[in-house]
């Protein structure tokens, strides 16, 4: 912790900073994303997505550790399926960075180690669920993986012959573009998949030459790119902010594709968005963008058999 304020020239009194030994979730951050951060900034948008805070240690009713109730679709160890046609494998419990809102920042991976080892579970029942087309990796985040582990993942499920597509969620190549080498471009192409990369990225200032590098090079191994972005308080609960970071992400060549409400897991609750506000950001956004360029706004409730949009 005192690292990343000292390499941000703040004073330790400047920001409500949280000891992270004193969390079951640390703080981990990568020194190219503080890199784009601004020195000197209690405030700014991409410290405030990292950064532990007191607040993190006030309850607030409704938020609570498993807020999408994950865990009455993870019946195989690794495995959570809860829309037709597709299912998520818990890869891995590792990333590149701990954001603080994080939905699954209290998810129990030690129920799902058998699958993050071996995934072997996991694929046995993939085997035998015709009705899967789209295979979606995540974690943590499955770019985490070494590639060796990654290849050996995606020979198996390749030869599951009912898959259609790989969607792979990550946000590695945002806050770690250097994750995207050769190496790893050649194992993805190998796949006779249809390739799907949904990225994660909040604010403008995350997309710098780098990453722009890194998607540049996705796209030319043929990876349909989206993003999906969290709606947090004090990082881009604005439509400017929103409006500047849809127009850089389709300069990149990624399309927006949700925003997300807020999941309310416990300690997350300063980054609140009233769903008023919301509505009446959208509204702005609409007016700024053409509409290829407005992502959907979205929420995820427990039980609905897809993500809901919320009405603006």
């Amino acid at each position: 912790m005192r690292a990343l304020l000292d390499a941000l020239e703040l004073a330790p009194d400047a920001v409500d900073w949280l000891d992270p030994a004193a969390l079951d979730f640390p703080l981990r951050v990568p020194r190219g994303f503080v890199d784009r951060m601004q020195p000197g900034d209690p405030q700014d948008p991409l410290l405030l997505q990292v950064l532990p805070q007191r607040a993190e240690t006030r309850s607030a009713p409704g938020y609570v550790a498993d807020p999408l109730s994950e865990r009455d679709y993870h019946q195989t160890p690794g495995l959570i399926h809860k829309y037709h046609g597709r299912a998520l494998l818990i890869t891995t419990a590792a990333c590149g960075v701990h954001c603080r809102y994080c939905f699954r920042r209290s998810f129990p991976y030690h129920e799902a180690r058998e699958g993050a080892d071996g995934w072997e579970p996991a694929l046995a029942a993939l085997r035998s669920s015709p009705d899967i087309e789209e295979i979606i990796l995540s974690g943590g985040d499955p770019l985490s993986l070494s590639d060796g582990r990654l290849q050996r993942l995606i020979e198996q499920l390749d030869a599951m012959p009912q898959l259609r597509r790989l969607r792979i969620h990550t946000r590695q190549p945002v806050v770690l573009p250097e994750r995207v080498t050769d190496d790893l471009l050649r194992l993805l192409t190998r796949s006779r998949l249809q390739r799907v990369m949904v990225l994660h990225s909040n604010h403008p200032n995350e997309l710098d030459e780098r990453v722009g590098q890194a998607l540049s090079r996705l796209r030319q191994a043929g990876f349909t790119l989206l993003n999906q972005s969290v709606l947090l308080a004090g990082v881009n609960n604005d439509a400017e902010v929103l409006a500047r970071l849809s127009e850089r992400l389709f300069a990149l060549g990624v399309l927006p594709y949700y925003l997300h409400g807020l999941d309310p897991v416990a300690g997350s609750a300063h980054f609140e968005v009233t769903e008023a506000a919301a509505r009446g950001i959208m509204r702005d956004l609409n007016a700024m963008l053409p509409g290829y360029l407005v992502p959907r706004l979205v929420r995820e409730v427990p039980g609905a058999s897809g993500k809901l949009p919320v009405p603006w």
